[in-house]
């Protein structure tokens, strides 16, 4: 396979906001996945497969970004839709970091994830409720681009057989 870039950037075409619920849906062709151009690492959907994940072979690096524009004031959560494999591997004994921040010039906020290797068979948000990344937009921010991603490049460790279906910012209030 010829390539010209070694990772895959994202397709703007592929986030989409739900004016109801104020969630954004960012499919696996609107993520920028490092090393996501070779076929030896990831397995990126087709265009038209819009409800197919974007499946981990193997990598060491594992850095999933996005980020969604012109946010309003207010309060976001950020997870990742997500499945490990039945021969997913190289999970054990390590975790997941998802973070975000607002405009290129923010502060991270982070949320540490451990994907259960051999119980995590059936899609799962991350992080869950109960450790959810919230991330304010404040009402003053020349930048409102939410920056965010799914990493894991600190083990050196290589993993594979992980599933990304979308990852979501969604408005919340707090109650």
């Amino acid at each position: 396979m010829a390539m010209t870039k070694p990772h895959y950037a994202a397709d703007k075409n592929s986030v989409s906001k739900d004016e109801q619920g104020g969630t954004w849906v960012i499919k696996p062709r609107g993520l920028n996945i490092v090393w996501g151009n070779d076929e030896r690492y990831w397995k990126i959907p087709e265009k038209t497969d819009v409800n197919k994940p974007v499946e981990l072979l193997q990598v060491s690096w594992l850095e999933v970004t996005g980020s969604v524009d012109g946010l309003t004031p207010g309060k976001y959560k950020l997870t990742f839709d997500v499945k490990l494999t039945a021969d997913a591997f190289g999970w054990k004994d390590i975790q997941v970091f998802l973070m975000a921040k607002v405009g290129k010039k923010g502060k991270y906020k982070w949320a540490r994830v451990k994907l259960d290797q051999g119980l995590n068979t059936d899609i799962v948000s991350i992080p869950a409720d109960t450790q959810k990344l919230k991330i304010e937009v404040p009402n003053d921010p020349t930048d409102k681009t939410l920056h965010f991603g799914l990493y894991e490049v600190w083990s050196g460790k290589w993993k594979g057989g992980l599933e990304i279906y979308n990852a979501k910012v969604t408005a919340i209030s707090e109650a």
